[in-house]
């Protein structure tokens, strides 16, 4: 496959049908960005529809269409299975389990059904780490499976898949021989593959696709530092070292820069990836404090303003363009998550299952709405919200929710 078809393919997806549905993890820009209406104000009475779930997970609710998909994970891991549910209903259309027998650690903070499934109307791809990514067409028909190896280590993986034009971009990174993946849509097949640091904490971060002032590029975050990629090849073409380790928030892309925040406590900052080799010297536009500790939601550029908000719920907002802190504050709460961007508002949940509407502005941080569905004291949530349809789709551990709220 040469450049120009992949990337007329992926632009033709992205302007007709992708736009449309929320059909990957943070949705068609792949960093939260959410158009047409997205509810404001939403409060237990606005729960549409809420299922259980067969198992538990972290993921977050995709869509193409009426179809809405959603993972999740016996206890153990034993079982992993790929829901298809009706978007309005919440009534299972098919449900397909993998079994998996490998023995497998991971972090407390995490589940064995952490990545969002992604689809383009045709296929949905589901990626359980050791226990492989598998492919399905719509109606649930099993079209490949393929195993991508062990991901030893005791942290699990986080990495979600990413459907690009005739490809689908898998983050294998692990505690040991690590890299991106390219997997050919039809067949699964891998089209190339692009070897990654050996001994990062584990595969957590999604690859952001972006367009650039040259060719298009996948950018992930690292262990060690943002990256950038040659879709088309897997070519690694610039590498912008961290602050600090870790490296699963995914990098938002605005103003043709890239802000990226570690995971571990250090500086946020931003790079400008027309670049190539080790640009961390000559292609960082700027870099400034972090406030809070650890930071596992992403960053977010609204306007002239960068929200990011810290683990313990430390929110700090800069400006775009130079770094300056306008203001820090707090959100009460734990918050693993990233954030929704709508309207030119930030949205953000905390494990709770309370979410924050917040207006960036210069002077103080400006709470639109604070919004509480009701959840019960023993629900965790660390999905990232997802806007379908006019509503709010949520999930804690085991609870997929529907959230009918006002504009």
């Amino acid at each position: 496959m040469n450049t120009i078809s992949l990337i007329t393919l992926a632009s033709i997806g992205a302007s007709v049908g992708f736009a449309e549905n929320w059909h990957q993890f943070r949705g068609p820009s792949g960093i939260g960005l959410a158009e047409g209406e997205v509810p404001t104000r939403w409060s237990k009475d606005s729960v549409a529809w809420q299922v259980n779930l067969p198992g538990e997970g972290q993921s977050s609710a995709v869509n193409w269409g009426a179809k809405l998909f959603v993972t999740a994970a016996t206890k153990e891991g034993g079982m992993r299975t790929l829901l298809c549910l009706d978007k309005d209903s919440g009534k299972t259309i098919w449900r397909r389990d993998v079994e998996s027998n490998h023995k497998e650690s991971q972090h407390k903070m995490n589940s064995w059904a952490t990545p969002s499934a992604a689809t383009d109307g045709t296929r949905v791809v589901a990626f359980f780490g050791p226990a492989g990514i598998h492919c399905y067409d719509m109606e649930g028909e099993k079209l490949w499976s393929k195993d991508l190896g062990q991901f030893p280590g005791d942290w699990g993986v986080a990495a979600s898949p990413v459907i690009l034009g005739d490809q689908v971009i898998q983050n294998c990174d692990a505690i040991g021989p690590s890299r991106l993946v390219s997997l050919d849509k039809a067949t699964g097949n891998i089209i190339w593959e692009t070897k990654r640091e050996d001994k990062p904490r584990g595969g957590w971060s999604t690859p952001v696709f972006i367009e650039t002032k040259g060719p298009p590029q996948l950018v992930l975050n690292g262990e060690f530092g943002a990256k950038g990629y040659d879709p088309a090849k897997g070519k690694e073409l610039w590498f912008c070292k961290s602050f600090n380790g870790r490296g699963s928030p995914v990098p938002f892309h605005a103003n043709g820069l890239i802000y990226v925040v570690n995971g571990k406590p250090g500086d946020l900052y931003v790079v400008d990836p027309n670049g190539s080799g080790d640009i961390t010297k000559t292609n960082m536009a700027w870099h400034a404090k972090r406030n809070g500790g650890r930071d596992l939601p992403s960053p977010a550029v609204i306007g002239d303003f960068v929200l990011v908000t810290a683990m313990g719920g430390v929110t700090t907002c800069y400006d775009a363009k130079t770094g300056k802190t306008h203001w820090v504050d707090r959100l009460e709460g734990a918050f693993s998550g990233s954030p929704l961007i709508s309207n030119g508002l930030y949205y953000i949940q905390n494990e709770t299952g309370v979410s924050y509407v917040v207006r960036p502005n210069k002077k103080a941080l400006e709470i639109l709405s604070r919004n509480d569905l009701g959840a019960s004291k023993d629900e965790i949530f660390r999905a990232t919200l997802s806007p379908i349809d006019g509503k709010i789709f949520t999930r804690s551990q085991a609870t997929l929710y529907c959230l009918k709220g006002e504009i």
